[in-house]
């Protein structure tokens, strides 16, 4: 299970603080789980683990096995938890060099999440030379870049295959009822998923929305959905802090930054957990940064950032803590060999693993960081699996729902994304912006 250690605050916090700030954090989460706060229409997350029903599982892995042998490439056209939370997945399961090698399932590709004219030059070029599927991802199907990507896409792919063969190889994951998304795939007849009214969409990542590409991309869903339920049953059932990490991660939180600490750097010194990264800064930012309040969620890539932004880190100006994200348990294993000449100075390392030299630059940085005063996090995960994100996943949507509630706003709206849609309308023409 996930294990989050506070070992490393002590001079930062007292017990006191973590006492009082537990108390306002179980405040939080009855407020959660029963539903009495801003945004509690979209709390269908919080039970989504328990109640998705196997229907909804049978019929994406009916979708894997008709869509999989005909596509090489599955293109995810989606913006934000459209589709970050299944990049994250993937990204963290795959080889980093998996698009250099061919395997027994698609290798999915993104779009829809940038308006670079040589972003959708170069994924046509690739789609031309391979076979490949589709899946939409909005509720609205008018959000600007995914509605662009895919009007693009369904050009290309009705032109590459015809528009009966390209209905085929169409899923759209909209809503259930209404938008021009779902009324273009009951016209044209695409297989559809549905995403729930009342989970937004930096919460759907345990829906079809991101359970289809992480089932298309090969990996197991419903160990995902059993690491979600098992970490749900702790946030739900546990109300203190020894035994519920999302809520002594909620406390901390709102301490450090009562305390001035206005920026969170989750860190990982696994590359493959960069979209983990990613996806959580999305959460927090969307769910926490509103009223003129919010930690700033910042992200590094550790040991590799620490030879450009570590300086910073350490002596630069004292507005930050760092969660560190520690996989315990490696999938490979790779030693350090001899040389008899040793002119690059390392064998004082020979026979060592990377894991244990890894381990060790870890520690390394979190005590060189404490010492040069900048409170440290550790959440440790046994290794990287479909279970294992499972609970990270709900750990952080969990306590993203807390946090938010102890800072005081509305985790679950985001009206300041739609400031800058407004002046692009306005300057791209659009009918009813011209003011």
């Amino acid at each position: 299970m996930i294990n989050l250690h506070i070992d490393y605050l002590q001079q930062f916090i007292s017990k006191t603080d973590i006492d009082k700030a537990g108390q306002k954090a179980l405040l939080a989460k009855v407020t959660l789980l029963e539903g009495t706060g801003k945004g509690n229409d979209f709390l269908g997350w919080v039970n989504l683990p328990q109640e998705l029903s196997q229907e909804i599982i049978t019929n994406i892995k009916a979708d894997v096995e008709r869509l999989a042998p005909k596509s090489q490439l599955f293109v995810v056209i989606g913006i934000g938890g459209s589709y970050l939370g299944a990049r994250a997945v993937i990204e963290a399961l795959q080889s980093e060099f998996a698009s250099m090698e061919s395997g027994r399932h698609p290798f999915v590709v993104y779009a829809g999440h940038t308006l670079s004219e040589d972003y959708y030059q170069q994924l046509l070029s690739l789609l031309d030379k391979k076979d490949y599927s589709v899946a939409v991802i909005s509720k609205s199907g008018t959000t600007t870049e995914p509605a662009v990507a895919f009007r693009i896409i369904k050009s290309h792919l009705e032109a590459k295959y015809g528009k009966a063969a390209a209905c085929e190889r169409i899923v759209a994951i909209t809503d259930a009822k209404r938008g021009a998304l779902h009324d273009i795939a009951q016209q044209e007849g695409y297989r559809m998923y549905v995403i729930p009214d009342n989970v937004g969409g930096r919460f759907s990542v345990l829906t079809p929305v991101g359970l289809l590409p992480i089932a298309m991309a090969g990996y197991d869903i419903e160990k995902l959905l059993q690491g979600a339920r098992d970490m749900r049953d702790i946030c739900v059932k546990d109300n203190t802090l020894e035994g519920n990490p999302a809520l002594l991660y909620a406390a901390i939180r709102n301490i450090l930054y009562d305390g001035g600490r206005k920026v969170e750097i989750l860190e990982n010194f696994v590359p493959n957990l960069k979209y983990i990264s990613e996806w959580w800064k999305q959460l927090y930012g969307e769910s926490e940064g509103k009223e003129g309040k919010g930690i700033l969620p910042h992200s590094l890539s550790f040991t590799t950032d620490l030879h450009s932004m570590g300086q910073y880190v350490q002596e630069g100006e004292r507005l930050m803590f760092e969660t560190v994200l520690s996989v315990a348990k490696p999938r490979h294993t790779v030693v350090i060999p001899a040389d008899e000449q040793n002119l690059d100075g390392i064998n004082y390392l020979l026979g060592k693993s990377l894991t244990e030299i890894n381990h060790n630059a870890e520690l390394g940085t979190i005590l060189a960081h404490k010492d040069g005063d900048v409170p440290v996090l550790r959440i440790e995960i046994p290794e990287v699996s479909e279970y294992v994100l499972g609970q990270l996943i709900y750990f952080f949507e969990f306590a993203c729902g807390v946090s938010g509630y102890m800072l005081g706003v509305n985790p679950f709206d985001q009206p300041g994304v739609e400031a800058y849609k407004k002046n692009m309308f306005r300057l791209l023409g659009k009918p009813g912006y011209a003011e």
